[in-house]
């Protein structure tokens, strides 16, 4: 049975930091893209960072220079760090992982990350 387990969310003051990681089992991630998205109360769901088997990173423009994503395939996790955190960053993270972006199999239950002002 393949998992996607989220950790690392909770309440944290705007301007700080927060690891978030994503741990995988069942099946072995490494030939697939690894995404993080999030969802804030009465919105979409956003894609906020992913990492493609090769290497390639892609980030939404609200995060780019404070997240990184990154991904230890011997361990099949993906981590997200996220700094100079903002109350607009408080939603509900989830973990993705897929062929691609627009193919997403495998969803975990989301991590949630409030930043208060």
């Amino acid at each position: 049975q393949v998992q996607l387990v989220e950790s690392g969310g909770g309440l944290v003051q705007a301007g700080g930091s927060l690891r978030l990681s994503c741990a995988a089992s069942g099946r072995t991630f490494s030939t697939y893209a690894m995404g993080w998205f999030r969802q804030a109360p009465g919105k979409e769901r956003e894609l906020v960072a992913i990492s493609w088997s090769g290497g390639t990173t892609y980030y939404t423009d609200s995060v780019k220079g404070r997240v990184t994503i990154s991904r230890d395939n011997a361990k099949n996790t993906v981590y997200l760090q996220m700094n100079s955190l903002k109350p607009e960053d408080t939603a509900v993270y989830s973990c993705a992982a897929g062929p691609g972006a627009a193919s997403m199999n495998y969803w975990g239950k989301g991590t949630l990350v409030t930043v208060s002002s």
